[in-house]
């Protein structure tokens, strides 16, 4: 095992990273912006370096202040966490280049599947059906007549994109023509890179999501799928793992997941996204190449630690476990405690937490870098921490989660805490009728 490794990320995952990492014995070294100067990472780190000022493409996604604060500590290995460097291969190889270990698969698997395109290609090779859509888009006329062909309405997508950015909506030839430039630039404003995919757009589908994690050496496993399809603009907000899809359905997309990750010989950690449309057909959307912000509910139901799985074998230890070893049982439910005011079309709320008590009890999960005075910068996203619950059932944690979510207060900025206790008791939620376009169509905000 590692003795010591730096976290090139912040807030709550580089907390959870420290966690895990402590329970280990590994030392942990978190560089950290001038905004994030008084956080918790910050605080309980065995050591912190500045890597630069607020600005993300200053800090946080400064590649040779990084490098060097993990020189400059004697880390042998960087965990990127999620966003920021996490998926860039670029960083993996600079990583692999200066004689540091990445924490996540090889640059060749993120080049292989990072990319919306890339991917697709690999999902068909492994016989895993993918939405009706394209490769890299040349250029507008090559658009145009992709949605031709296709059938309004599209998406266009970023090629390079993830978390639900850079994604636009197109249902007519105008859109489209007046859309594409700007999607570009949103592309290479949020990933550096303009190139762009287009699919067919389902208006009603579920997100589902395989959990799996592989040696580099063919051997890969599930952990069980996600459905994450309570969302706004694209992104997660409440996320469970199982989920409420028949178990044969289930079965196919699990086996879909874990071939498509073989056919690559993944490392570590990596999540394959799903969507299920209204007649149980399922189609790959992409892989996530890192933990993702959810894993907390797979690991809630399998009772696994997936950092110190994705530690073990970045150090070399290899993936000890069979499929059949893993046993999941339950159901976990996780809400994104965002500081937004739903109210108003979920405007970020920065600005200070005056007080903070989370919930507690049985079968209640917080994680979180918040605490009462913390300041909430407004230079990178809105989230305070996830709630996560289990329960033997889907009904009870459903239950547990309204329990904890009346019981966490946090005063200061909005936040998304009162938008869930309505979801938790909607009918339409509690029997799983969950689709993509949940808010809109199933909830009076």
């Amino acid at each position: 095992m590692f003795k010591k490794i730096l976290i090139a990320n912040r807030g709550e995952i580089a907390l959870r990273v420290i966690r895990t990492a402590r329970e280990l014995g590994v030392k942990t070294v978190v560089v950290y912006s001038t905004a994030d100067e008084n956080s918790l990472p910050v605080l309980l780190a065995d050591e912190s370096v500045c890597v630069g000022p607020p600005a993300s493409n200053a800090s946080y996604l400064n590649i040779p202040n990084i490098l060097q604060a993990a020189l400059m500590t004697g880390a042998e290995a960087i965990h990127p966490g999620y966003g920021f460097m996490a998926e860039n291969p670029d960083f993996a190889e600079m990583c692999r280049e200066h004689g540091l270990v990445f924490i996540g698969p090889t640059p060749e698997s993120m080049r292989a599947l990072g990319s919306k395109a890339g991917g697709r290609e690999i999902a068909a090779d492994s016989n895993v059906p993918v939405v009706p859509g394209t490769g890299v888009l040349a250029d507008l006329d090559a658009a145009v007549l992709a949605a031709k062909q296709i059938g309004y309405p599209v998406l266009l997508k970023a090629s390079a994109g993830g978390g639900g950015r850079g994604q636009k909506v197109i249902r007519t030839q105008d859109e489209l023509k007046k859309g594409f430039a700007q999607a570009q630039e949103e592309a290479r404003l949020y990933f550096s890179d303009p190139a762009l995919i287009m699919e067919k757009f389902l208006e009603e589908f579920r997100h589902v999501e395989v959990q799996v994690m592989g040696d580099g050496n063919g051997h890969v496993i599930h952990i069980g799928e996600r459905d994450c399809s309570i969302q706004r603009r694209n992104q997660k907000l409440i996320e469970e793992a199982p989920s409420t899809l028949p178990d044969s359905l289930r079965q196919e997309i699990l086996a879909a997941g874990v071939r498509l990750a073989q056919h690559v010989n993944y490392a570590g950690a990596g999540t394959l996204e799903f969507i299920v449309d209204r007649d149980g057909n399922y189609y790959f959307m992409e892989m996530n190449t890192r933990i993702q912000v959810e894993h907390c509910v797979s690991e809630m139901i399998s009772g696994l630690d997936l950092v110190r799985m994705q530690l073990e074998i970045a150090s070399g230890h290899g993936l000890n476990l069979q499929q059949e070893d893993v046993v999941l049982r339950g159901h976990a439910i996780e809400c994104r405690l965002n500081a937004e005011d739903p109210s108003k079309d979920f405007r970020p709320a920065a600005g200070k937490i005056n007080d903070v008590h989370f919930a507690g009890g049985p079968g209640v999960r917080v994680d979180s870098h918040c605490y009462t005075g913390y300041v909430i910068p407004p230079h990178y996203d809105s989230l305070i921490g996830k709630l996560i619950v289990w329960h033997d059932t889907r009904d009870e944690a459903i239950a547990r989660m309204k329990r904890a979510l009346e019981e966490t207060v946090i005063q200061g900025p909005k936040t998304t805490i009162p938008l869930y206790v309505k979801i938790m008791d909607n009918p339409f939620y509690k029997r799983g009728a969950v689709m993509t376009n949940f808010l809109k169509t199933r909830m009076d905000m």
